[in-house]
């Protein structure tokens, strides 16, 4: 009886929210959270400590594991590790998981989130960690540190993704990169010194600016001396990440899709024989508030059903 009101009930919400077409086994019951004003916790997530023993900051990865994980124990899966994880972590699993309630329109995939430093002010842990050089901008505080990128990047290869290896079952040709902003930065520089890391990058309103255009150097030095880019890249920026000076809605200082579509044409005009690209400029959107549709359109480009 009870189990008939709840199907009732979840079919009944559904349809009010113009979803009446989604079955009703396809929702789950949410997990109860702790109460008495205890903070609200990510069902499902795991919390892991992954130090860097080189600079000896403390870091965390978070990690959400497929629903088929504890199901298919021979299976192995592609890891997607995101940066700025406190706000993409808890974003991109829960848009996954959306896509997949009607039926699965993007693979299951391990999540891994890549935390700030430990006791570290988030704009403090990404100036220092996602920037290639210490040239920072004139509008950063004083005092600020940047340009540790390739540490950070040592770090990624040397332990992170070690520890997941070594505790989850991964397809170690398919680890993915997502980064928005600085995080996307970094993800660009990793793709032009070391782009074995990855085998595919979402790389979202790219700070291509940064720097004097730093990025695209490398991006030419590559090109230099490499005749192949073997990745699957996923570019995105909103619409109004364009500079037009005077109209709000707009970049006041950088002109942000007109850097990406640079990138995107040299990317192309380099006619990387196992270089797959995408390129979107999002509608309606600005550099705050492009990331979670940029994320969607990335995933089911990235890592579509098979």
């Amino acid at each position: 009886m009870l189990r008939r009101v709840l199907s009732t009930l979840v079919i009944t919400l559904t349809a009010g929210f113009g979803f009446a077409t989604i079955p009703a086994k396809a929702q789950s019951i949410p997990k109860i959270q702790p109460g008495e004003g205890r903070p609200y916790e990510i069902a499902d997530s795991e919390a892991w400590d992954v130090p860097d023993p080189v600079s000896r900051r403390g870091y965390q990865v978070f990690v959400a594991l497929p629903p088929s994980y504890a199901k298919e124990p021979q299976r192995k899966y592609p890891v997607l590790y995101v940066t700025d994880a406190d706000y993409a972590f808890p974003i991109i699993r829960q848009i996954n998981r959306r896509l997949n309630l009607d039926g699965p329109r993007v693979e299951e995939f391990i999540l891994v989130g890549l935390s700030y430093a430990k006791g570290e002010d988030g704009a403090v842990s990404r100036r220092r960690d996602y920037t290639p050089t210490p040239n920072g901008p004139s509008t950063a505080p004083s005092g600020a540190i940047h340009g540790q990128g390739q540490a950070y990047q040592t770090y990624l290869r040397d332990q992170v993704k070690p520890f997941i290896a070594a505790r989850y079952r991964v397809d170690p040709s398919r680890a993915l990169f997502l980064g928005h902003s600085y995080g996307s930065l970094l993800g660009a520089q990793i793709l032009f010194t070391e782009p074995g890391l990855f085998s595919g990058y979402i790389l979202g309103s790219p700070s291509l600016w940064y720097d004097k255009r730093r990025v695209l150097g490398m991006e030419a030095s590559y090109a230099a001396r490499n005749r192949d880019l073997p990745a699957k890249v996923f570019l995105y920026v909103g619409e109004y990440e364009a500079l037009r000076k005077g109209d709000r809605r707009y970049s006041q200082s950088v002109d942000m899709v007109a850097d990406n579509k640079v990138l995107e044409k040299a990317l192309k005009d380099r006619k990387y024989p196992n270089l797959n690209l995408k390129s979107v400029v999002l509608n309606d959107e600005d550099h705050l508030s492009v990331a979670p549709r940029g994320f969607t359109q990335g995933l089911k480009y990235l890592l579509p059903a098979r």
